[in-house]
């Protein structure tokens, strides 16, 4: 066979190709040497992190939101990258109580503003309703501390407009700036989320030991990596994200990906549901919507099934669940709600 274009070869390689690490432990034995050796296969291909910085948080807007308070804040992620961040504290907190915490990855739109609920003109808010996004909103209003920050390349993080002009993808641009420095953009995202956990572990309202991650779409990839490879995240909500990179590159050819979700060398080693694995055995929500246009359901369910037997063989099923809903491409929250107040 002769493959002519990149994406004949591309989907070639990838029917014919069997990833060299794919899970397939038989035992709790076998599952943690697994997980252990993948994990570190994986921090290996994201490659460097910057040097950490004192985070010099600060501050610079606090508005009463009724039944919470919502404060922007900025603090320093790396001694290029200051992440601003939206900090969602509920009111009725006692002094010396602390209450857990939310990570709240937002995913391709505006950034941190669309998880908080902050919609300006009716588009806006029919975005917002139609993809049940306002997370934050929803978890500080359940009690919990919710930080939501922007990812670089989204909200207040957008680069120039001028890097995207004649209809290049924003991510891809980005991440081909930052490899020039040597940096893969998803590491330096990763980075960022761990910053913003070192953040909420400074406050006082917030307990330490208790802390979550939630997001829909590249918010999902955002809440797969860190709930991975950050240990101080201790239950998840991957939403509208857990699939097979086959769906993403091959079986519809939509290019179901961009540079801000790429992880390097993956497919030679395994796929998203292996990732997703080494969140084993914490406890975990998966959402799939029936009628999701960016994902295909059945690729979805199987993706599942293989995360599951990840926390079957560690000898923790009860971790794991489902929830498949009705809808389209957005957070459902009817299983996850409770799975937080369950485990968090």
């Amino acid at each position: 066979m002769r493959y002519i274009t990149p994406t004949d070869g591309i989907w070639a390689w990838m029917r014919e190709h069997k990833p060299l690490m794919s899970f397939n432990a038989r035992n709790a034995s076998e599952c943690k040497v697994w997980q252990r050796r993948f994990r570190s296969l994986i921090r290996k291909l994201l490659g460097p992190v910057p040097p950490r910085v004192p985070l010099n948080p600060e501050i610079t807007e606090e508005i009463d939101m009724g039944d919470y308070t919502r404060k922007r804040v900025i603090f320093d992620a790396d001694a290029y990258a200051t992440v601003p961040a939206y900090l969602l504290v509920p009111k009725g907190i006692k002094r010396g109580e602390k209450r857990p915490a939310i990570l709240a990855a937002h995913g391709h739109g505006w950034g941190k503003i669309d998880v908080c609920g902050i919609g300006d003109g009716e588009d806006r808010k029919s975005f917002i309703a139609a993809l049940n996004y306002d997370y934050a909103q929803q978890f500080v209003r359940r009690g919990y501390v919710v930080i939501a920050p922007d990812w670089r390349g989204f909200g207040e993080r957008a680069s120039n407009g001028d890097w995207s002009r004649a209809g290049r993808d924003s991510c891809n641009v980005n991440y081909l700036a930052y490899g020039y420095q040597g940096y893969h953009l998803i590491a330096l995202q990763i980075n960022d989320g761990k910053r913003a956990v070192d953040y909420l572990q400074t406050l006082p309202e917030v307990d330490p030991k208790r802390i979550g991650c939630v997001g829909l779409s590249y918010g999902g990839t955002m809440t797969t990596y860190l709930s991975a490879f950050e240990p101080r995240i201790r239950v998840a909500c991957i939403s509208g994200y857990l699939s097979s990179l086959e769906d993403a590159i091959s079986m519809r050819g939509l290019g179901n990906f961009c540079g801000a979700q790429f992880m390097p060398g993956l497919a030679k080693y395994g796929d998203i549901s292996d990732v997703a694995s080494l969140i084993a055995p914490k406890p975990l929500v998966v959402e799939m919507g029936e009628q999701d246009t960016c994902f295909v359901i059945d690729d979805m369910k199987e993706a599942y099934e293989r995360v599951r037997s990840a926390y079957k063989v560690r000898g923790y099923p009860e971790r794991i669940a489902s929830d498949i809903h009705p809808g389209e491409h957005m957070f459902s929250g009817l299983v996850a709600f409770d799975w937080f107040e369950k485990w968090l």
